[in-house]
């Protein structure tokens, strides 16, 4: 079995900062991608940033130059540094893995984190 674990949401005000974590435990052989989606009140979830095949990363345009993903692939954790936070920016947080175990490939949820900006 595979558990995603976030951790890092919570309360800043407008251009602040917070550092999202994500980290993956269990029979794990392999991870081929990593990412953050988020999903506010009221709207469908959306991808915020990814990275695939652990190079090339990819961001949603209302985040871009704000917010970096980064990977430590000794731990299987997935970070997000989020900077110049805006209001709209306040949601749910979910990471998401691609991860090979035991011969099956599938794609994992972690437990979702609240972010929350706000004056």
């Amino acid at each position: 079995q595979v558990q995603l674990v976030e951790s890092g949401g919570g309360f800043v005000q407008p251009g602040g900062s917070l550092r999202l974590s994500c980290a993956a435990s269990g029979s794990i052989v392999s991870i081929y991608s990593m990412g953050w989606y988020r999903q506010a009140p009221g709207k469908q979830r959306e991808l915020v940033a990814a990275i695939i095949s652990g190079v090339n990363t990819n961001y949603a345009d209302s985040v871009k130059g704000r917010f970096t993903i980064s990977r430590n692939n000794a731990k299987n954790t997935v970070y997000l540094q989020m900077s110049s936070l805006k209001l709209e920016y306040t949601a749910v947080y979910y990471c998401n893995m691609g991860i090979t175990s035991m011969g099956s490939r599938a794609y994992y949820w972690g437990q979702g984190t609240q972010v929350t900006v706000s004056s």
